[in-house]
């Protein structure tokens, strides 16, 4: 693409910028069967205020103040920075997040990631090198689908037998 400015000043190629396929590695099973490629997404460069919801895959790179609300995916690049409530199926997190933040499906924390604030998921992944400073609160329903039944309580049974074995 070719931009032209005024007569005194020169031309100028431009290329919008390329996603980078691997700045935030998701792997398989991090993407889920329903993820698509990155649909929305606000560049390094840019500053966000306001509401944004959306469907697909978000990914920000620059920063965010308000809300954001997907059953997607959202990716937050490293050195993004997020002053929000956030709502998604999926987050993974590389830059700095500061608010109430809800994930669906899971929440995935990779260094050199900063959440501050109130987390709730029912899956939690933090890499080594990543920091989060608040509360954490994972959801009960999701947990007792994939639950082995709990031991019986020994105190309540009338059965309770000691038997001593000579060697």
């Amino acid at each position: 693409m070719r931009i032209v400015k005024a007569r005194d000043e020169q031309s100028v190629d431009y290329s919008p910028p390329q996603l980078a396929q691997d700045a935030i590695p998701i792997s398989p099973s991090a993407r889920g069967e329903k993820a698509k490629d990155v649909s929305a997404f606000i560049g390094k460069d840019v500053h966000f205020k306001g509401t944004i919801t959306h469907e697909g895959t978000i990914r920000i790179d620059g920063s965010l103040e308000g809300a954001i609300h997907t059953d997607g995916i959202i990716l937050v690049s490293e050195g993004a920075e997020m002053k929000a409530t956030v709502t998604a199926g999926t987050i993974v997190c590389k830059g700095k997040i500061t608010g109430d933040i809800c994930a669906k499906e899971k929440f995935i924390m990779q260094a050199p990631s900063v959440v501050i604030g109130h987390v709730r998921t029912p899956k939690l992944s933090i890499e080594e090198g990543a920091l989060l400073d608040g509360t954490l609160e994972m959801s009960q329903n999701s947990r007792d689908a994939n639950r082995e039944p709990a031991l019986r309580d020994m105190r309540s049974s009338d059965q309770f037998v000691v038997g001593r074995m000579n060697i």
